[in-house]
């Protein structure tokens, strides 16, 4: 089965900025910087940074969504070499609030009503 098919959420492509702060099996910040979106759904995001996030790394996003800031964490699902010595890592949302949920939701929809317009 395509892992499209698989999806509970569908995803858009979204390039956005972002804050992101990884956390080790102990709680403590691993890593931390800068990366951006490639896709979102309300399930999750596929994030491009420069350095590699380890699998079992939990991560909180700071997303600027239109002019609004959201704040979420999730999981990392998987990781892989994006090239360009850049790193993709697909990141599961676990821990997002009702008011996130509702700007990301808007967000989604708008950049999908975008898309169709643009073909």
């Amino acid at each position: 089965m395509e892992k499209e098919k698989q999806r509970k959420h569908e995803r858009v492509d979204s390039l956005n900025l972002l804050n992101y702060v990884a956390l080790d099996q102990n709680g403590d910040v691993a890593l931390q910087g800068m990366g951006r979106t490639l896709n979102v759904s309300q399930g999750g995001i596929l994030l491009e940074t420069h350095l590699s996030i380890p699998d079992d790394h939990l991560i909180s996003l700071s997303i600027g969504l239109e002019d609004e800031m959201i704040d979420i964490k999730g999981k990392i699902v998987y990781s892989r070499s994006g090239g360009d010595n850049k790193y993709e890592a697909g990141i599961e949302f676990f821990e997002i609030n009702e008011d996130a949920m509702r700007v990301l939701n808007k967000y989604i929809v708008a950049f999908r009503e975008q898309k169709e317009r643009n073909g």
